[in-house]
């Protein structure tokens, strides 16, 4: 009996690899989309990269059952519904992490302030990719999304809360963080005029994974009026002191 020709297993073959590949892909966009999520909440971090999965295959299908003759249009429409779903289904949690990291910028609070948002007051005691959770003066545990910090008026009532710059910033995780610091304060001494001399500028450590650390420069400032130019310039010399430790060194 005549086996079928070359021509006939060609569009099998093809669909075993793109499966094939499709499958290491997955397994790769899930990895690094849930990394990228971050370590401070671990069951954002497994949704992530099951959605990355998810995806991935999608796509991955589409193009294989393309290779066997069958229509993707099907496939694409459905694609496109799961997309959609997806996106209404976790519209609040997508603006939620969006703000936290808005928030790092624009909103002058930190861990340990007192803040007055949407009728809620207390102090602040843990900042996470979903929400800020404030103890209220009866002790009460307030948890509010991190959207609503973006869309309502927040008011810092800590001492001077005006005076602290907060500039977050990544590095690698095998960077020097002692010689950064010292950099760092380097740097920062052409800025005395316009800096508080009583209290040199504080890096925090925030979160750290196998990849990359998180850390936060604070510093305090002489002048209210001053604030935004001097939140500029600090960060235009983090900025440029991070990129020369990630730059090859000869």
């Amino acid at each position: 009996m005549l086996l079928p020709p070359l021509s006939f297993w060609l569009p099998f073959i093809y669909f075993a690899v793109i499966l094939a590949i499709t499958w290491a892909a997955g397994r790769l966009a899930g990895l690094l989309l849930g990394r990228g999520v971050g370590q401070t909440m671990p069951q954002v971090s497994a949704a992530a990269g099951r959605v990355g999965t998810v995806v991935v295959w999608l796509v991955g299908g589409t193009f294989a059952i393309q290779e066997l003759g069958v229509s993707p249009y099907v496939l694409l429409l459905v694609i496109l519904l799961i997309g959609l779903a997806a996106v209404v289904a976790l519209r609040e949690p997508l603006q939620n992490i969006g703000a936290r990291y808005f928030s790092d910028i624009y909103t002058p609070f930190k861990l340990g302030d007192t803040v007055k948002v949407a009728g809620y007051s207390g102090k602040v005691i843990e900042i996470n990719p979903i929400t800020t959770v404030l103890l209220s003066d009866d002790d009460a545990l307030l948890s509010i999304p991190n959207s609503t910090f973006i869309r309502e008026v927040v008011t810092n009532t800590s001492p001077q809360a005006w005076r602290e710059v907060n500039v977050p910033f990544s590095v690698g995780a095998n960077t020097d963080l002692a010689r950064l610091e010292s950099d760092l304060r380097k740097s920062l001494g052409k800025l005395r005029s316009h800096l508080d001399p009583r209290f040199p500028p504080v890096i925090v450590t925030r979160s750290r994974s196998a990849q990359s650390t998180e850390l936060t420069l604070t510093v305090l400032i002489r002048r209210p009026e001053e604030r935004d130019a001097v939140t500029a310039e600090v960060g235009k010399r983090v900025a440029e002191l991070v990129q020369q430790t990630q730059s090859p060194r000869r």
